[in-house]
């Protein structure tokens, strides 16, 4: 157990992760399993190949409701809350005046007026502020409901036939969100994920949570930590806020353009339509390395540019990562320079996403 960890929240799949014998490691307040017995590369190809389950109970939920409720995420999200359907999920961008991103979220509308919004849990005290600052002259509730919820995180290309044999009804497509009995609880079963792979996430009652995770490592889901769902989500090239994703730096310039709808007139969206028009000045690209080494956040890059994430990959065997460029520098097959710890790795940027089943599965 770290030092310090008498201070660190546990979610209710505790006990679980360590019966399975994983190294824990803290993380944004919590003490989460950061790997299991097998190591992080099997966890990797696992999803890859069949399918895991990680525990995302860290994660933060904000919900809204009330007449105004559509009203106040359109003016908090950068997305257009007016394309989110009910029993549909919306990936956006919360944004400052400045066009800084404060976090990235995604949002299930539950009804017309009632929405679930699910935070990183870094940023999730600093979401729901921002949330109630906001909501003055608005008519619309805002609920912390993250003691509400635990979450896990079914990936890979079996996860949805595991599901499935538990469920009572067919499981939401992808970007759907709907509850359906599992095991006997009502759980909100929604669409999405973080790894690159078909999957569902599960919203259940904290208490359900153990039973849930039991009998989904039953049915051949193989239980998965924090490394390995970084190392799947850089393969694909999602953003992991504080680190590819800060308040310094804007949507435009993260390759996000495509989640912001200016028109709308969420807060930041000025400032995020200047940089539109105008072009960034550098944007957030993906690299491989084209030699040994693994290059790591806040590594400098020769002649302009910064490291924001890098991992070894498991799939492609090589290291890579994403970094912020100057925009003239950006381009697919530009050669690089990364200083890593003094000695320079040389790479290549890459084509979005690093991998994809149909050129390496």
């Amino acid at each position: 157990m770290p030092a310090g960890s008498d201070t660190l929240e546990r979610t209710p799949l505790f006990e679980r992760h360590a019966a399975a014998g994983a190294k824990f490691m803290p993380f944004a307040g919590w003490e989460m399993p950061v790997h299991y017995a097998e190591g992080i590369r099997a966890e990797h190809l696992a999803v890859r190949s069949e399918a895991g389950v990680f525990d995302v109970s860290h994660m933060g939920e904000i919900e809204t409701r009330g007449p105004g409720a559509r009203d106040l995420l359109q003016r908090l999200l950068s997305n257009d809350v007016d394309r989110l359907a009910v029993g549909g999920a919306q990936y956006a961008l919360l944004c400052r005046e400045d066009g800084g991103v404060l976090d990235d979220l995604f949002t299930y509308r539950l009804a017309t007026d009632h929405f679930l919004t699910v935070t990183n849990a870094a940023n999730h005290a600093k979401d729901l502020a921002w949330f109630h600052q906001h909501a003055a002259g608005f008519d619309a509730e805002v609920h912390d409901a993250h003691g509400r919820y635990a979450m896990l995180a079914v990936q890979g290309p079996a996860s949805r036939e595991i599901v499935q044999a538990m469920a009572d009804r067919p499981l939401p497509e992808r970007m759907k969100a709907q509850r359906c009995v599992l095991g006997g609880e009502s759980v909100l079963v929604c669409g999405t994920g973080y790894t690159g792979e078909d999957g569902v996430e599960l919203l259940s009652d904290p208490r359900a949570a153990p039973a849930l995770w039991d009998e989904i490592v039953r049915r051949g889901a193989h239980p998965a930590g924090l490394a390995a769902r970084d190392t799947l989500r850089l393969e694909v090239c999602f953003h992991l806020y504080g680190n590819d994703l800060t308040e310094e730096r804007g949507p435009i310039e993260a390759g996000l353009g495509w989640a912001c709808k200016e028109e709308t007139g969420f807060v930041g969206a000025a400032a995020v339509r200047a940089v539109r028009d105008a072009g960034p000045a550098e944007r957030l690209v993906p690299f491989r390395l084209t030699g040994p080494g693994i290059a790591r956040q806040g590594n400098p890059v020769q002649g302009g540019g910064e490291v924001t994430s890098g991992t070894f990959s498991p799939c492609l065997e090589v290291g890579i990562g994403m970094a912020y460029l100057p925009a003239q520098r950006a381009a697919v097959g530009t050669e690089l320079q990364i200083d890593v710890r003094g000695r320079t790795r040389p790479a290549v940027v890459a084509q979005k996403p690093l991998y994809t089943k149909e050129t390496h599965g």
